[in-house]
């Protein structure tokens, strides 16, 4: 066991899941109600570390766990072992390794995506699913067309697609342009200079850059569709409408593919919404998460 960068212990494993070994992290009580927790790019379980004490001491048990291609997890080398259908087996085979039935589950970015796909996919497993400033992907494309800035916005999606080189740009100079990346996109003051030290000790991990990207270049491998039924789990969508790379009605739009969802806005936060908002997201989470009381 050791102290979470939030100052709440936590407990440090790796689980081997559906061919890979995932770093995984785990907080609050073992037998509170199951929670995981899904990070987007470009980060780890470092995504979370605002949240790990409240949701923790609010009777959560958080599972999270560096994603495929992440920090310390595994990296496998195909592109295709990155697509949209195997990423939600993880998050089922990390489940059933760790003894838990069903869960909720919170992403954001393209964790929010794959906790829209893991809510349609696995009802059975999923009770409920907290999406962080993440589309539904079956919404982007009818969105593009009418709102053609979206097109605008998502240009980095099509760059990322080339080999080799967009690794290369964001690993210069010690990954500048991957802080950079962060940076200009979140409020100043958003990230600390000792984030930045956990960042790049994940970033340096042999085959990270990559693996990392290669999250967008197995989208060719998804055929994103709407769900034959509506998502009929709970759903809250919690959305920072500042994001550069997001337009804010991508929130609506994967709300209307459910039958009980509520969209929550908060106009001055951006992409990063969890780290510049945690106090109000944290609230939003807990009230969502935890049972009430009998």
């Amino acid at each position: 066991m050791r102290d979470d960068p939030a100052g709440m212990p936590i407990r440090d494993r790796r689980v081997p899941v559906n061919g890979v070994e995932l770093q995984v992290a785990t907080a609050g009580p073992a037998d509170g109600p199951p929670v995981i927790l899904l990070h987007g790019f470009p980060e780890s379980r470092l995504a979370w570390r605002r949240q790990i004490a409240p949701l923790a001491e609010a009777g959560l048990r958080l599972v999270m766990p560096d994603q495929r291609g992440y920090g310390r997890s595994g990296k496998p080398g195909r592109v295709r072992d990155y697509a949209l259908d195997t990423l939600a087996g993880d998050v089922v085979g990390l489940a059933d390794a760790l003894g838990i039935g069903r869960f909720a589950v919170v992403g954001h970015d393209w964790g929010a995506i794959l906790a829209w796909h893991l809510a349609g996919r696995y009802p059975d497993r999923v009770e409920r699913a907290a999406v962080l400033n993440g589309p539904h992907l079956a919404t982007v494309r009818g969105h593009v067309l009418a709102h053609p800035s979206q097109g605008l916005r998502s240009w980095y999606v099509g760059f990322f697609q080339v080999p080799w080189l967009p690794e290369t740009l964001l690993r210069a100079r010690g990954f500048a342009g991957m802080r950079r990346l962060m940076e200009k996109t979140a409020r100043p003051g958003t990230f600390a200079p000792e984030d930045w030290a956990r960042y790049r000790d994940a970033w340096e991990q042999p085959g990270a850059a990559t693996a990392m990207l290669n999250w967008y270049r197995a989208l060719r491998h998804h055929a994103p569709s709407p769900p034959p039924e509506p998502i009929g789990i709970p759903v809250r969508v919690i959305w920072g409408d500042r994001d550069a790379a997001l337009d804010p009605r991508l929130a609506e739009a994967g709300a209307s593919l459910c039958s009980r969802c509520e969209v929550f806005h908060i106009p001055e936060a951006t992409h990063w919404v969890q780290h510049e908002e945690p106090e109000r997201v944290n609230r939003l989470l807990i009230d969502f998460l935890v049972p009430p009381s009998s």
